[in-house]
């Protein structure tokens, strides 16, 4: 079968690979019908997310077809369609049950304090192959796979496989209540999602922050108020626009990739810039190998968790679901605590929101559909990577078709 291979930091092939078998009693085979290229993938590719192993199926997020199931999968037959969460989940220990799936005790073969377990990640989440594939192995599919109604198309169900609930997930993180002002960092699809579930759980008003035109007029259809960092300093004029308080909740849905400005009066200062390029040595632990202006690191890894403590007024609160690797330890803290700050942070719990979310979909309250920006083959999943990667104009989200 085709699928995305990583190789190692700035090398991704399209390869044939033998196609998945089952291994376990609770295993799934799913014919993928869509998966997506999303910025997590960027940061395994860039050398931002250190850890990979060489040969790993990239990609986790997925719909498709179940093919064949294990003998414990008893709620499923082939020829169900579903939607696959990107992190796995056992659904029997404590973990799972209080709805805590991305900290599933038994999910992660490095075992139970080993952390998240997800598709195409890092060793240390697992490895388990991703989903940019034609076929693909579902562990614990009894308790992670969801149904989809045939009135929910493969474009809104990819949206909730894993950017959907992330940002959800971050505004709850975040703890929005019903009029609340919301500064979300990042306007790419997870940002997107975040200002769409910012105002679901009631916030009266979503300023969302970042440097591209055209995922800034992303945020803005969805009725968020925009700022430009290339043009205006996040901070001031965030604080301006709240007549000196600052926003009630913030969202990091950036990570370590994030850039600094470059024009405006948010350039940082040759300190700044110093302590911006340790972290990033730190956080490729000397692993990137960009190409050109291809599978750059970010120039700034805690440009955001900087900003974010700031623009928050006093006793308000962030949510991180932006990813940070284990190797970057720069955060504000002392700001945070002299502010007395809320920060939560995490990995998506997906199991638990996406049939809410789903849910919604079906009665016809929200379309995630509209996020998509570009539908590619899989015979073309390199390019649209560089294209995704240089962030170029108009490539928000990129939705794969696995067979074409």
């Amino acid at each position: 079968m085709k699928a995305v291979v990583y190789h190692g930091s700035a090398d991704i092939r399209l390869e044939d690979v033998p196609e998945p078998k089952l291994t376990e009693a609770t295993d799934a085979i799913v014919r993928l019908t869509s998966s997506a290229v999303c910025g997590t993938d960027l940061h395994m590719v860039r050398g931002t997310m250190p850890g990979m192993r060489e040969g790993t199926i990239l990609g986790h997020e997925g719909v498709g077809i179940v093919e064949e199931v294990g003998p414990y999968v008893r709620n499923l037959r082939p020829g169900d369609r579903v939607i696959i969460p990107s992190t796995i989940a056992c659904g029997s220990c404590s973990y799972c049950r209080a709805g805590y799936q991305a900290q599933c005790d038994n999910a992660n073969p490095r075992g139970s304090r080993a952390g998240s377990a997800f598709f195409g990640g890092p060793e240390d989440t697992g490895p388990f192959d991703g989903l940019q594939a034609e076929f693909a192995r579902v562990p614990c599919a009894n308790a992670g796979l969801v149904p989809v109604p045939d009135s929910v198309s493969d474009d809104q169900a990819i949206m909730l496989s894993d950017i959907y609930p992330t940002g959800w997930f971050g505004a709850k993180l975040a703890e929005v209540t019903p009029g609340d002002t919301v500064a979300v960092f990042g306007a790419g699809p997870v940002g997107q999602f975040a200002v769409l579930s910012a105002f679901q759980q009631g916030a009266g008003r979503v300023i969302a922050v970042d440097g591209i035109a055209s995922r800034l007029a992303g945020a803005r259809a969805l009725h968020a108020e925009t700022v430009d960092f290339n043009e205006e300093d996040p901070v001031e004029i965030i604080l301006e626009m709240t007549r000196g308080i600052g926003v009630d909740r913030a969202i990091d849905a950036v990570g370590v990739d994030a850039q600094h400005p470059s024009s405006g009066p948010a350039v940082p200062g040759d300190e700044a810039a110093e302590e911006f390029a340790a972290e990033r040595d730190a956080a490729t632990a000397g692993g990137a190998r960009p190409a050109g202006d291809t599978w750059v690191p970010g120039d700034a890894p805690s440009q955001v968790t900087r900003w974010s403590a700031e623009a928050v007024a006093k006793a308000g609160s962030i949510g991180i679901v932006g990813l940070y690797p284990p190797t970057l330890n720069a955060y504000p803290i002392g700001t945070a605590l002299n502010r007395n700050l809320t920060i939560k942070l995490g990995i998506c719990h997906h199991r638990r929101y996406i049939p809410e979310l789903l849910a919604m979909v079906e009665a016809g309250t929200v379309d995630p559909a509209t996020i998509i920006t570009q539908h590619e083959p899989v015979s073309s999943a390199l390019d649209a990577y560089q294209a995704f990667d240089r962030r170029e104009t108009g490539w928000t989200k990129v939705v794969l078709d696995p067979a074409a």
